[in-house]
């Protein structure tokens, strides 16, 4: 065409050109080159250059055709203006729309309605509604388009009132203007007008059943959204991507694999089962069902996987708890994100593998990803669990560091942190320091501090939470009766008890009546507790029993421990902490015959006694400490150390509590026993690897013994140590020879 001169026809070029950028094989690049070597192009020739810049997702080049077009004295027409109000709304580029109004205004095309329609649009997904709804309004020429428009601009940024304004005056109200509205009823959580317009709808098309599925999956009303799914399909509508994607949601909640099994036999019968999208949904929705195989399978199979087909798969090996798979899975990623490192993550603390959590966590730092607030959670739960002190301040100084905003849960995960570390003093910044408090924050004020023998202060917390005007929950009322336990407040206990009921409407759980049993057991009213356990509404578990026996055992009221214990060994003959109370009790009447017949029986059953464990952290390190250990690297010194506080001990008036032993020995075997429990290990390694002021503290996974206890209070007086023991019910802090406990566990 060039060679024979045909190119300089405007017509023959424009043609060539509008061919060129309709083919998506040819690259645009080539159609510039065409559009270059026009020498006069025309209006017509522009705007299908810059429709082809739009085409091929270049919104910025039609802006520059038009500067083009400007400089070269090229007359825009009523065809230019939509393109180049279509290119500012791609790029949500609302100065440069402004600057295209002005000229729209200046050449007099400000009456044509399709450009109006496109300058609404292009405010609208600007979220400029107030300069759209002054076009709208000064607009002297209105088509449905128009409505629509202004109606689609309301529902983008969820305004109710003015979108039903804007549907309330259309002059005739469409099929797409319904949809929006039903569309925007979902998001609001207005299910029943969206159904009521629904119902209303005399023509309803695909996207009308669609919305209204869509909106009852949002709004979590999963079986109502699987009816309408079926009605749809019995009135023979077809279904499509966006449809099945909010079926297969509802199933995935639902947990419906058989309902999911047959949207997946649809979405092959219509054609859609390889759209990536819809790939993910189905990996999530077997994930979820814990058929992982057959998610493995489409994983295997799909040949188009993006990032959220890796990370729905890593989740589902998690949820299925085929935590090695994940790892693999996670490991061979091509690019990880932060869902990727938070489903791992998190995988890992749901598992209760919680170092593996923290050295995950640590990778991801050296890798340059910042951590979002899943994560984070995570992480300083895993903290809490593994005594990792350094480490959670570590994370909590990083937050701050960060500028990261402490949400509810975040905030309420630190205190929890804190307070089961044993450092009420940040607990409480922590706490005054957020900006929005949660029922859940609260109970973990109130728990912890009674956890740490701040009963009167946890109490006090309760009131101000109440005049704060949050509405205690059960969770709430645990953590009360708790504190009454931890200092044998009875009768505050029943005051807060029958509180729960009568006053908060609130029925009283399990772990109520447990509260309320080891109450009573722990202050000797043993008949009391028994009689109450007799009352409940509901079947003893087993920490209830065991709050009893265990007090039958503290107060040596042998022959009802003897009795309950008995009935519950045979109730439960695996469960070792029932075994070890009975066991314990008879070796403190000296009945040895019994004792071996107890731990027969457990040899019999398979049942193993939960070895006591102690960790301590120091320098950033967690050690572990069983009973009797010898194999720490610092054995040596600790050995040297346990010396020197068997002297001060003794000088301390210190006498070993044999009665703790319940092995038939000699009594110097016994006070050797008693003298390599895990927590007096745990405490002779501190006082060599932590230094003083900072306190020695301590995680003990069983409740801590009589002579631990009194050792424990001796040796803070004779090293001028505080001590920190949390074991498996409460904190104590040893300070100076006496324990915040006041000697009430």
């Amino acid at each position: 065409m060039i060679l024979s001169g045909f190119f300089k026809d405007s017509f023959a070029a424009s043609r060539l050109l509008k061919f060129s950028t309709e083919l998506p094989f040819i690259n645009i690049n080539q159609s510039y080159q065409i559009f270059s070597h026009i020498e006069n192009p025309n209006g017509f020739i522009c705007n299908t250059m810059m429709k082809g810049y739009m085409q091929r997702n270049s919104p910025c080049k039609a802006i520059w055709v038009y500067k083009l077009m400007l400089g070269s004295n090229v007359a825009a027409d009523n065809y230019t203006y939509p393109i180049l109000f279509q290119s500012c709304s791609v790029r949500l580029a609302e100065f440069d729309g402004k600057c295209i109004q002005d000229h729209v205004l200046k050449v007099g095309f400000d009456s044509d309605v399709y450009i109006q329609n496109t300058l609404i649009n292009m405010y609208a997904v600007c979220g400029n509604l107030s300069d759209a709804r002054k076009v709208f309004d000064g607009s002297s020429v209105l088509d449905m388009v128009s409505w629509n428009s202004m109606l689609a601009g309301y529902v983008l940024v969820g305004n109710v009132e003015e979108a039903k304004d804007v549907y309330d005056r259309m002059p005739e109200r469409n099929v797409i203007a319904s949809n929006s509205m039903i569309v925007l009823f979902g998001k609001k959580g207005n299910v029943e007008e969206a159904c009521k317009l629904f119902n209303e709808m005399k023509q309803k098309d695909l996207v009308s059943w669609s919305a209204l599925i869509s909106c009852y999956e949002q709004n979590e009303m999963y079986e109502k959204a699987l009816i309408l799914f079926k009605e749809m399909n019995a009135n023979g509508i077809m279904v499509d991507e966006v449809v099945v994607l909010s079926v297969l949601s509802a199933c995935s909640r639902l947990l419906v694999v058989i309902t999911g099994k047959l949207v997946h036999g649809l979405a092959v019968k219509v054609g859609i089962e390889t759209y990536v999208n819809l790939q993910n949904a189905l990996i999530h929705m077997y994930s979820s069902c814990e058929e992982v195989v057959t998610a493995q399978k489409l994983f295997s199979e799909s040949c188009w996987l993006d990032q959220i087909s890796w990370n729905s798969m890593i989740s589902g090996y998690v949820k299925c708890e085929e935590i090695e798979k994940a790892r693999a899975l996670f490991d061979s990623m091509p690019d990880k994100d932060n869902v990727s490192w938070s489903a791992m993550i998190s995988g890992y603390a749901q598992q209760d593998r919680f170092t593996e959590t923290l050295v995950l966590f640590q990778e991801m730092q050296i890798e340059g990803t910042k951590p979002d607030e899943t994560i984070l959670v995570s992480v300083i739960s895993a903290c809490t669990h593994l005594a990792a002190l350094d480490q959670g301040k570590w994370i909590h100084a990083y937050i701050r560091k960060n500028g990261l905003k402490i949400n509810i849960i975040l905030g309420t995960t630190l205190i929890n942190m804190y307070m089961k570390l044993g450092c009420v003093e940040d607990a409480l910044e922590v706490f005054k320091g957020l900006e929005e408090k949660g029922v859940s924050t609260w109970n973990a004020l109130i728990l912890g501090l009674a956890m740490n023998g701040l009963v009167d202060k946890s109490l006090e917390t309760f009131s101000e939470m109440k005049e704060h005007g949050v509405t205690p929950n059960e969770i709430t009322f645990v953590a009360v009766l708790g504190a009454c336990r931890h200092m044998g407040l009875v009768d505050e206990g029943h005051r807060h008890f029958n509180s729960m009921i009568q006053e908060h409407k609130i029925g009283p759980n399990i772990k109520h009546y447990g509260c309320m049993v080891d109450l009573l057991g722990r202050a000797g009213m043993l008949k009391e507790a028994e009689e109450l356990i007799e009352s409940m509404p509901m079947a003893p578990d087993v920490s209830t029993w065991g709050a009893l026996l265990g007090a039958c055992k503290k107060y040596g009221d042998n022959e009802t421990g003897e009795r309950i214990g008995r009935k519950l060994v045979e109730l439960h003959p695996d469960h070792d902490g029932f075994n070890v109370l009975l066991s314990n009790i008879y070796a403190s009447k000296g009945n040895w015959v019994d004792v071996l017949e107890v731990r027969g029986m457990m040899r019999q059953h398979g049942v193993v006694k939960t070895p006591g464990c102690s960790m301590i952290e120091a320098h950033g390190r967690v050690h572990e400490f069983l009973a009797g250990d010898k194999t720490h690297p610092q054995n040596e010194d600790i050995e040297h150390m346990l010396d020197e506080m068997a002297k001060k001990l003794k000088l301390e008036g210190y006498a070993p509590d044999t009665r703790e032993v319940s092995l038939d020995i000699d009594e110097e075997e016994k006070e050797t026993t008693l003298f390599r429990h895990s927590e007096k290990l745990a405490i002779a390694f501190g006082l060599i690897a932590i230094d003083p002021p900072t306190p020695v503290r301590i995680v003990k996974n069983l409740r801590i013994c009589n002579d631990c206890h009194t050792a424990a209070k001796l040796i803070s007086k004779a090293f001028n140590r505080e001590i920190v023991v949390r074991d498996r019910h409460r904190f104590h802090h040893f300070k100076q020879g006496s324990c915040s406990c006041m000697d009430y566990w």
